[in-house]
C-alpha cells in the first residue's frame, strides 16, 4: 500500500512511490527511512556513504548479514528516488549499483576471512606472505554496469596452493573454498531482511561441475587447455573487486599476474575475425532459448535487445583488442564510442546503438523498481503498462511501444549487419569453384562471366583443389576458402581486368590460406573481397603489397578509407599512444611503426587507385608520412640511448632526393643526412649522436615480422661513406662551401629539414640558402652540369632506338631536374626566392616569370614533367618496364630538349 501523500518528506517522491510497490512496502516496514533519505537523497551515492551504513563493524555473522541487507535497502530506495524523480542519469544508476556490490562484497569478504583465519590461520604463499581471495566480478558487475535488481557473477581465484598457519592447519584450497561459501551465504542467503545479491558462480572454470575456487596456476592451465570461445566473451569485462588501494602488495601482485594471464586468452595478438562465427553461434543458442521460452518481448535477450548491443561492442573487442589496447575496456557505451572514433563502426551506428542502449537500460530499471525483481519482461495488464510508460516520461503505453520497437528494429538491423552469415545457402558459382563441371562446361561458364583464358583458369582451379597444400589445410580453413572462392569468381568477373584480377587474388588466397583469421574476414565481409579484387586487378604492386602485409585487409573495413584528408596530428597522437602502451618491448614498438606506416600507405594506395589523388598530391602525402615516421623514430631511438647526455637531442634529419623534393613514391628509398649542433659541447655528444643516427637507420631499414619501413641511403653526407656519420652543422657548412662538388650542390637544391630539433633545422635552412647563393660563373657551372649529365648518359644501359627511357634518356625526367638545379645554382644569388624548395614544376614557372628561360618551352617542359611522373607512377603500380614506345612520347621529348638547348645551348650528347 502506498504511503499517503501528506506523510512524504518531499512531494516529488509521489511519482516514485506510485511506480514502485517495493519502495512503498519498504517505507512501511522501515518508517525511519523516509526521514533519513530526505536528508541525503538529492546527492548521488558514494562509496563513503555506503561504508558509513556498515558502522559500527559487525562482530558476528548474523549482524553482518543484517547490516549488508539494510544497507542495500537504503541504497535501492535512495537510487530509486533519484532515478524515478529524474535526478540520476543512467551512468549514475549503474555506477551506484556497482559501488553497492563492491562495498558489500569487500565488507563480507574481510569479515569472513577474519573469522576463518582465527580458526585455521592465514593461508600463506611460497614466500610466507598471507594470501587473499581474488573476487573476480564478471558481466555487468565487471563492466560497472550493474542493473538495479541484478545478480552478481563471480569467479573466485586464489594465488597459490599451500597451507594455513594455525594450529588447525588446512590447505589453501580448502580455506578459500570455505571462504567462498561463506561469502556467497553472506550476500545471497535470504533472511528476514531479504538478500543483498543473488550470487551466480556458473562462469567459473568448468561451471557448476568445477571446484568453487581455483588457483592462478589452475586458471592458467584451464585457459590453455580448455578455455572456450564463449568464455573469452565472458572474460572481457572481468575485474577483480578487491584490487583497490587497500589491497596489500602481495594481493596487487597476484591481481597483476591474473590480468596478464587472462589478457592473451581474451585478446589475440592477431586480428581475430573468427570471433564473429563463434559469437554468431553463441547468439543463435540464446535465440533458440528465447524462442523456446516465448521470450520475444524480453528486452535483454529478445531480438533488438540489450544483449545484441553488447555483442556488437564485444565482438570487435575480441577481433581487435589484442592489437589495440584502447579497446581493452569494459563499459559498453565506452566501447561503442571507441569503435566510432576508430572508424570501426560508423558514427551514426554508434550513436543509434547508444540511444537504444540507454533507452533499454532505463526501461529495464523501471521494470525492476516495481517489485525489486530481476525481470526483463514487459507487463501485460493495463495498469502496470501505464505505470511504466509514465515513469519513462511517455504519455501512454502505445507511445512507449512505438519508441521501444523503433530502437529494437535499429539494433536488429545493426546486429544483422555485423553477424549475418553472408554465405548462408549455396553460391551460384560454387559448382564452378569446386570443379563439379566438366572442363568444357566450366570453360564455357567462365567465358560467360567475361574471362578470356578460360581453360587456363579452370586448370588453375583444378591444380589448387588437388594440391597437397589445399588438402592439408585445417578443415575450418578449407571450408572458409571454399566459401570465399565462388565470390572471388563473381567479383573478378565484374572487374575491369577479370583474368589478372582473379589470378592475383587467387595467389593471395593461397598465400594466406593457412591463416584462418584472414579467410574469416573475407568470408564475413564479401565487400572487402570485392575491394581486394578491384585493387589487385588494377595494380600488381598492390597485389604484392597486400600479399606481404595481409593484416592490411582490416583497413578495407574502415568506412573512412576513401576519405582523402588525413589528419596527421591525430595519426601521430594515436601512434604515440600505441607506442607508449608497448613501452619496453622494442620488437613490438618496431612493429607498431611498421604497421602504422603500412596501413597509411595502403589507405593512400586505395585512394590513389580510386582516382582521388594526383601524383603530386600523393607524393606530398607520402612525404608527410615519411617525415612523421622519422620524427617518431628519432624520438624513440633517443630515449633508448643508455647514456644520453640531454633530454632532447640537438640533432636534425635532412631529407635529400625524392624525400627532400617531396616527390616520394610507394617504394622510394630515403636519402638522409644527419647533423648535430656544434653548440652542444658535451664530451659524449659526438658518440651519442653517431649512435642515434645508426639506430634511426636500423629502426627504419630492419626487417621484422611486420616487414620494413624504408631502405635508407646515407651516402650524401660530406665525404660520402668515408665521412663521419653525423657531422656538426658547422662542419657541413665548411664542407659545402669549400670542398663539395657541383653535383653535391645540385643535390642540396632538393634538401630540406624533415625531423629533429626545429632550431637546428632553421639553422640548416639558412646554411642551405647561403650555399645555394654562392657566386658562381655561369659558363663554368653550365659546363660542369653539362659534363655530369653527359657522364650519366654514357653510363646508361643501351636500348633500341624506338623505345624511350623516360627517366634516363635525353628529353626525360633527369634533364628537367638538371635544368632546374642549374637555374637555382646560377641565379639564386640574384633571385633568393629560387632557393625555396617548391618542386621542379613550380620552379620552372618561377624561372619563366623571372625571364631566365623562355615561357613557352618552360610550360611545355612542365607538362612533359607531369606526364612523365604520371607514367612513371602508373608503370610502378603494375611493374611495367621503364622503356616505352618513343613515338608516343616524342612531343614531350622535343619540349624538354628544346628547353635544354635554350639553357645549355646544345644537348650533352651532341
Amino acid at each position: 500500500m502506498n504511503l499517503p501523500s501528506p506523510a512524504l518528506p518531499d512531494p516529488r517522491w509521489a511519482a516514485a512511490l506510485a511506480h514502485s510497490r517495493y519502495l512503498s512496502r519498504l517505507f512501511a516496514a522501515r518508517p525511519e527511512l523516509p526521514a533519513v533519505l530526505a536528508a541525503c537523497w538529492e546527492a548521488p551515492i558514494t562509496p563513503q556513504t555506503l561504508t558509513a551504513l556498515l558502522a559500527p563493524p559487525a562482530h558476528d555473522e548474523a549482524k553482518l548479514k543484517q547490516q549488508l541487507r539494510r544497507m542495500r535497502q537504503q541504497a535501492i530506495a535512495w537510487l530509486a528516488l533519484r532515478d524515478l524523480c529524474a535526478l540520476a542519469p543512467l551512468s549514475e544508476v549503474v555506477e551506484a549499483m556497482t559501488l553497492l556490490a563492491e562495498v558489500a562484497t569487500n565488507a563480507a569478504l574481510a569479515f569472513c576471512h577474519r573469522e576463518l583465519a582465527a580458526t585455521f590461520g592465514e593461508p600463506l604463499d611460497s614466500a610466507g606472505r598471507p594470501q587473499r581471495l581474488m573476487v573476480v566480478g564478471m558481466g555487468k558487475l565487471g563492466g560497472r554496469e550493474l542493473n538495479v535488481s541484478s545478480d552478481v557473477d563471480y569467479i573466485f581465484v586464489y594465488p597459490e596452493d599451500g597451507e594455513t598457519t594455525g594450529p588447525r592447519r588446512i590447505d589453501n584450497h580448502d580455506f578459500f573454498s570455505r571462504l567462498g561459501k561463506r561469502l556467497i551465504a553472506a550476500l545471497g542467503e535470504i533472511t528476514a531482511d531479504g538478500q543483498v545479491f543473488r550470487v551466480d558462480m556458473r562462469l567459473r572454470p568448468n561451471g557448476d561441475s568445477g571446484p568453487l575456487v581455483v588457483s592462478l596456476t589452475g586458471l592458467e592451465n584451464y585457459f590453455i587447455a580448455q578455455g572456450r570461445e564463449w568464455e573469452r566473451y565472458a572474460w572481457i569485462k572481468a575485474r577483480v573487486l578487491n584490487m583497490g588501494e587497500n589491497a596489500d602488495a602481495a594481493t596487487q601482485e597476484s591481481i597483476r599476474a591474473m590480468c596478464n594471464m587472462a589478457r592473451p586468452f581474451v585478446f589475440r595478438k592477431y586480428l581475430d575475425f573468427g570471433a564473429i562465427n563463434a559469437m554468431r553461434d553463441l547468439h543463435a543458442q540464446i535465440r533458440r532459448e528465447v524462442a523456446k521460452k516465448d521470450m520475444a518481448d524480453h528486452i535483454k535477450l529478445g531480438p533488438g535487445g540489450i544483449r545484441e548491443i553488447e555483442f556488437i561492442a564485444q565482438v570487435f573487442q575480441l577481433i581487435r583488442g589484442g592489437r589495440d589496447p584502447g579497446l581493452q575496456i569494459r563499459p559498453t557505451l565506452a566501447v561503442l564510442e571507441a569503435l566510432a572514433a576508430r572508424g570501426i563502426l560508423p558514427m551514426q551506428t554508434a550513436q543509434e546503438l547508444t540511444l537504444a542502449y540507454e533507452f533499454l537500460r532505463r526501461l529495464e530499471h523501471r521494470l525492476q523498481y516495481v517489485d525489486d525483481q530481476q525481470t526483463h519482461r514487459l507487463p501485460e495488464n493495463a495498469e502496470a503498462q501505464a505505470r511504466i510508460a509514465t515513469s519513462m516520461g511517455l504519455p501512454n503505453w502505445h507511445a512507449l511501444l512505438g519508441e521501444l520497437d523503433a530502437h529494437r528494429r535499429t539494433v536488429s538491423l545493426h546486429f544483422e549487419a555485423v553477424f549475418s552469415d553472408p554465405h548462408a545457402g549455396e553460391h551460384p558459382l560454387s559448382a564452378l569453384w569446386r570443379g563439379h563441371l566438366e572442363t568444357e562446361a566450366g570453360s564455357a561458364r567462365l567465358s560467360e562471366l567475361g574471362f578470356a583464358e578460360t581453360e587456363a583458369i579452370y586448370a588453375r582451379l583444378d591444380t589448387l583443389r588437388n594440391g597437397a597444400r589445399y588438402r592439408q589445410l585445417p578443415t575450418a580453413n578449407r571450408e572458409r576458402l571454399d566459401a570465399v572462392g565462388p565470390r572471388l569468381l563473381e567479383c573478378a568477373s565484374r572487374s575491369e581486368h577479370p583474368d589478372s584480377a582473379f589470378a592475383r587474388v587467387l595467389d593471395f588466397l593461397e598465400a594466406i590460406a593457412g591463416r584462418g583469421a584472414y579467410l574469416a574476414l573475407l568470408q564475413q565481409y564479401p565487400q572487402v573481397l570485392c575491394k581486394v579484387t578491384d585493387m589487385m586487378g588494377a595494380s600488381s604492386w598492390a597485389a604484392d603489397y597486400l600479399r606481404q602485409h595481409p593484416i592490411l585487409l582490416d583497413e578495407l573495413l574502415d568506412t573512412r578509407l576513401l576519405d582523402a584528408a588525413t589528419d596527421w596530428t591525430v595519426f601521430r597522437a594515436r601512434l604515440a599512444r600505441q607506442i607508449d602502451d608497448a613501452a619496453g618491448d622494442m620488437e613490438r614498438e618496431m612493429d607498431l611503426l611498421r604497421e602504422a606506416h603500412h596501413a597509411q600507405v595502403f589507405r593512400l594506395l586505395a585512394q590513389d587507385l580510386a582516382g582521388q589523388h594526383s601524383v603530386e598530391r600523393l607524393s606530398d602525402h607520402l612525404s608527410t608520412l615519411a617525415d612523421l615516421i622519422l620524427a617518431v623514430t628519432l624520438d624513440l631511438c633517443w630515449k633508448k640511448l643508455p647514456r644520453r647526455h640531454r633530454e632532447s637531442p640537438a640533432f636534425a634529419v635532412i631529407g635529400y632526393g625524392k624525400l627532400g623534393g617531396k616527390e616520394l613514391g610507394y617504394v622510394s628509398d630515403l636519402d638522409l643526412v644527419f647533423l648535430y649542433d656544434e653548440t652542444d659541447e658535451h664530451p659524449d655528444a659526438q658518440q651519442n649522436y653517431t649512435r642515434l643516427g645508426q639506430r634511426i637507420s636500423t629502426w627504419l631499414s630492419a626487417r621484422t615480422s611486420a616487414g620494413q619501413i624504408f631502405e635508407t641511403d646515407l651516402r650524401l653526407r660530406p665525404n660520402g661513406e668515408s665521412g663521419v656519420l653525423v657531422p656538426t652543422l658547422a662542419a657541413f657548412r665548411a664542407y659545402e662551401a669549400k670542398e663539395a662538388w657541383i653535383w653535391e650542390h645540385q643535390a642540396l637544391t632538393r634538401a630540406r629539414f624533415v625531423a629533429g630539433d626545429p632550431a637546428l633545422g632553421a639553422k640548416f635552412e639558412a646554411t642551405r640558402e647561403e650555399i645555394l647563393k654562392l657566386a658562381r660563373t655561369p659558363e663554368k657551372l653550365r659546363a660542369e652540369v653539362h659534363a655530369m649529365r653527359q657522364k650519366m648518359l654514357d653510363n646508361r644501359k643501351p636500348h633500341a632506338p624506338e623505345v624511350f627511357d623516360l627517366k634516363q634518356d635525353e628529353g626525360g625526367l633527369i634533364d628537367v631536374e638538371f635544368i632546374v638545379q642549374y637555374l637555382v645554382l646560377a641565379y639564386a644569388r640574384e633571385h633568393p626566392a629560387l632557393t625555396a624548395n617548391r618542386g621542379n614544376i613550380a620552379l620552372l614557372g618561377f624561372c619563366a616569370d623571372l625571364n631566365l628561360i623562355p615561357a613557352a618551352p618552360a610550360r611545355a617542359a612542365q607538362e612533359a614533367y607531369r606526364a612523365y611522373r604520371r607514367q612513371q607512377h602508373a608503370s610502378r603500380l603494375n611493374a611495367l618496364p621503364p622503356l616505352l614506345p618513343r613515338a608516343v612520347w616524342e612531343a614531350h621529348i622535343h619540349a624538354v630538349r628544346e628547353l635544354w638547348r635554350a639553357v645549355f645551348g646544345i644537348h650533352a650528347s651532341q
